[in-house]
């Protein structure tokens, strides 16, 4: 069930990130994903979790994670769009997220933003292997994205994920000491760089209590996938399958 959820979690993402046009709002493209989510035989993960009120997590420019869809939020081309998908099939679930540019090529410093975080994330999925601490899939995150100039959120991290949307370990994005939390064949994991241009520090908004965004108001982007870690190899579940 876990696979079945993050091959639809995976769907989704990608079709979701097709849809993104100028002109349209946050709102309409969570109204989207809830039929994409509906076809692919699923759920929201997020709707109602801890009271989240959308679909999926639409973070536009600024915003780094947990942004809400809005009638009155209008997507403008050259606009960074971070879009976190949660899925639920029967007992599993899928969590995954992609940034991407709306309507036209994004400027160079927000294009080498989404391909740091992207470069990030394989990093951490190369270090998440059985037998390793926990500690070193942040390290190996952390250290492609301060070679390339930006930071790493570090009041959000990733997380266990499979039958619940969150389960331990924790998975911080950055360096911390070795803790002993060894990676062992059957482990799922959702590893979820955020990546911003300037400061790491992030400010919840005070009136919706979901949406974060960075506290100099410089670009953020974010992905994620979720691995199953096994004997001698890392496979990732949210990658297309053609077979």
């Amino acid at each position: 069930m876990i696979r079945q959820a993050a091959m639809a979690a995976a769907r989704v993402r990608d079709a979701l990130a097709g849809a993104v046009a100028p002109g349209m709002t946050t709102l309409e493209l969570d109204q989207i994903a809830y039929g994409l989510i509906r076809q692919n035989g699923g759920e929201s993960a997020f709707f109602g979790y801890r009271g989240f009120p959308g679909q999926v997590c639409i973070s536009v420019n600024n915003e780094v994670v947990h942004g809400i869809g809005r009638a009155d939020r209008v997507l403008r081309p050259g606009d960074l769009v971070s879009l976190d998908v949660g899925v639920r099939v029967g007992a599993g679930i899928g969590d995954t997220a992609v940034t991407v540019a709306v309507g036209a090529p994004p400027d160079a410093m927000a294009a080498r933003l989404m391909q740091v975080t992207e470069d990030s994330l394989a990093a951490g999925i190369a270090a998440a292997r059985s037998g390793r601490d926990v500690s070193e899939i942040g390290a190996a995150v952390e250290a492609v994205v301060t070679a390339a100039g930006f930071s790493v959120v570090r009041d959000f991290v990733g997380h266990g994920c499979g039958t619940a949307l969150h389960e331990p370990p924790e998975i911080p994005n950055f360096r911390t000491p070795p803790r002993g939390v060894k990676l062992r064949p059957g482990m799922v994991l959702a590893i979820e760089p955020m990546v911003n241009a300037g400061t790491w520090r992030v400010a919840v908004d005070r009136e919706d209590g979901w949406t974060v965004r960075t506290a100099d108001g410089n670009l953020s982007a974010h992905a994620e996938h979720m691995v199953l870690i096994q004997e001698t190899e890392t496979e990732i579940l949210t990658c297309p399958k053609t077979r």
